[in-house]
């Protein structure tokens, strides 16, 4: 069953939003809206604004920005279904559900089946680890209380091959294997993943056990296999989307104003331990952009700690690379370096909470950081090494899409290599690309005009259109989908909006160069044309292709259950675990 959208939008029009926000964050009155300091990043000036006509808050320091419902999801970390419960619960709304399909409804009796049988798995390795002398005393020798165990959920999977069937009620379910709880060999036998491994559960944003981590409690061997064991990616999992620890560490993120990204669950779980509890780990991965744009949901100073060794550098390399995509003039990016002898988990252990917070002051800003990693090997004493130098900046400098960060560090290099700042933008050709930027309407003669740039055009001529449009339905992730969302929350809020109010209102939000874009695009619209019938086509399009989507999933999931992962394709596994039934956040 799900909530009917036009009952989310009857919903958000009966509460208010003033009311929702300042029973967690205090409000003051400032003009026509409210205002605070953020709730979501470190701040002393208030950049948060809350606007009781538009029912809308948004925060010019860090971007976050959504209706009342997204406040108490971002905010108290509840499910969507739990935020619609409680807003209603406020206005005495009942609220009410609707038949889906029944690929649908199987779908999200897989995915429940699956997090069932995830939190099962959980409760009977912290079960496990209670009875463990071993496993408990490995966890002392690493300076680790029971309280902190307890409060990452930490437990023992112990030897043996069907452990699980103690408490999974049908062990040979495909659903463990969906989950990555069981293997089946080539005989067809099936066992547990996980043996005679410390249990590290991994949350999502809803505090959901999605996967684990196991490690051996010795070192490594032969019979002990690696080091760590990461869950396989599932439909539920996926490494380059998620972060170990950051569900618990949110709160303290906010207080402290910054992160701490490290490689380890035991290195998050050793820094909470000495009060550092605003750490998080990549899941076996590089850190990637997605990863990235969590954190500076949380914070705009995220701080890199790595082994200062040889895979310590090459990870940090990798982490400072798969972050230029993000890059934002408001985030600072550091990055510290441990001795080669020490984790941030035996760091922290000898030296104390104070030095490891001061040795996270001195991190290198990533600028510098880029520059001494460029400059390793090379003098820059000849013409051939400052040749050699340019080479390898070009690819970061034209990654880099924040513009005063990207002209600082454009400038930096430039000086290096002793040439002016003019120089070296025409060396690169990032001049001569800006310079053969065309028009607006010029561009979009040769644009090829896609249907979510059509829906956005209509939507700013006359947002009421809105209201005939499912959020659900506008599911990609490119920056019109984005554009088209915000459009649709915008609407909701006010209908009555003009199109340079709603544009003015994308300002900061979106891509300055896509918002004039658009601005200019509306110039040489028609908007004699009759948009309800226009509009109403793009619908039926946009709604057959959701559907599609849909329907293709479900199918993919029932496959698998009856007859394994192995019957996908590899394409059809990709899309498989890019679906999140019933699991995934749901935007406002």
């Amino acid at each position: 069953m799900a909530i009917p959208e036009s009952f989310i939008q009857e919903l958000l029009n009966r509460v208010d939003i003033i009311d929702v926000i300042d029973a967690s964050v205090p409000l003051r009155k400032a003009g026509a809206n409210y205002s605070a300091c953020c709730p979501f990043h470190n701040e002393k000036t208030p950049s948060f604004t809350v606007s009781p006509t538009k029912q809308f808050y948004h925060c010019f320091g860090c971007g976050a920005h959504g209706t009342a419902l997204g406040f108490l999801i971002e905010y108290q970390g509840v499910g969507f279904v739990d935020a619609v419960h409680e807003l209603a619960k406020r206005v005495g709304m009942i609220v009410p559900q609707e038949v889906r399909s029944e690929q649908a409804v199987a779908a999200q009796k897989a995915a429940v089946g699956m997090i069932e049988a995830l939190q099962l798995a959980t409760d009977y390795y912290r079960g496990e680890l209670k009875k463990s002398e071993k496993a408990i005393a490995y966890l002392k020798g690493r300076g680790l209380s029971g309280e902190i165990a307890a409060r990452f959920q930490i437990g023992y999977a112990p030897p043996g091959w069907q452990n699980l069937t103690e408490v999974l009620p049908d062990y040979q379910s495909e659903t463990l294997t969906l989950a990555g709880l069981a293997i089946s060999n080539d005989a067809g036998r099936r066992y547990d993943r996980f043996r005679d491994r410390i249990m590290f559960p991994i949350h999502d944003q809803k505090g959901q056990v999605i996967g684990f981590g196991g490690r051996v409690l010795g070192g490594e061997g032969d019979d002990a296999g690696p080091k760590y064991l990461n869950s396989p990616e599932t439909p539920l999992f996926q490494k380059g989307n998620e972060l170990y620890g950051l569900y618990m560490a949110r709160r303290a993120i906010r207080e402290a104003g910054r992160v701490v990204v490290v490689e380890g669950y035991m290195d998050v779980v050793a820094l909470a331990q000495y009060g550092i509890a605003y750490a998080v780990a990549a899941l076996g991965t590089a850190t990637t952009p997605v990863h990235i744009t969590k954190l500076m949901r949380q914070t705009d100073d995220i701080i890199f700690c790595f082994d200062g060794d040889a895979a310590g550098r090459k990870a940090a390399w990798r982490a400072a690379m798969n972050s230029l995509p993000a890059l934002t003039d408001g985030l600072r990016l550091g990055f510290l370096f441990l001795p080669s002898e020490h984790d941030p988990d035996s760091y922290v252990r000898e030296f104390g909470t104070d030095a490891f917070e001061r040795a996270l002051a001195g991190a290198l800003p990533l600028s510098q950081y880029l520059v001494e990693k460029l400059g390793e090997d090379n003098d820059l004493q000849s013409q051939e090494s400052r040749v050699r130098f340019l080479n390898e900046a070009e690819p970061i400098l034209k990654q880099i899409q924040a513009p005063r960060l990207g002209l600082l560090l454009r400038k930096r290099v430039a000086e290096l290599v002793g040439i002016s700042l003019d120089e070296l933008e025409n060396s690169l050709g990032l001049r001569q690309t800006a310079a053969r930027r065309p028009s607006g309407p010029q561009r979009v003669n040769r644009r090829p005009l896609t249907l979510e740039r059509h829906l956005i055009h209509m939507l700013l001529i006359k947002p009421q259109l809105a209201a005939g449009l499912e959020m659900k339905l506008v599911s990609g992730k490119t920056p019109e989908c984005d554009v088209l969302r915000r459009l649709l929350e915008l609407a909701a809020a006010s209908p009555n909006l003009s199109s340079q109010a709603l544009l003015q209102a994308l300002q900061g939000e979106i891509a300055e160069a896509l918002r004039t874009e658009l601005s200019s695009e509306l110039m040489i619209v028609d908007d004699t044309l009759d948009l309800e019938h226009e509009f109403a086509g793009a619908l039926l399009q946009l709604q057959s292709t959701w559907e599609k989507q849909v329907s293709t999933a479900a199918e993919l999931l029932l496959l698998a259950q009856e007859k394994g992962l192995q019957a996908l394709t590899p394409e059809q596994r990709v899309l498989l675990q890019g679906s999140r039934w019933g699991h995934g956040k749901r935007k406002e």
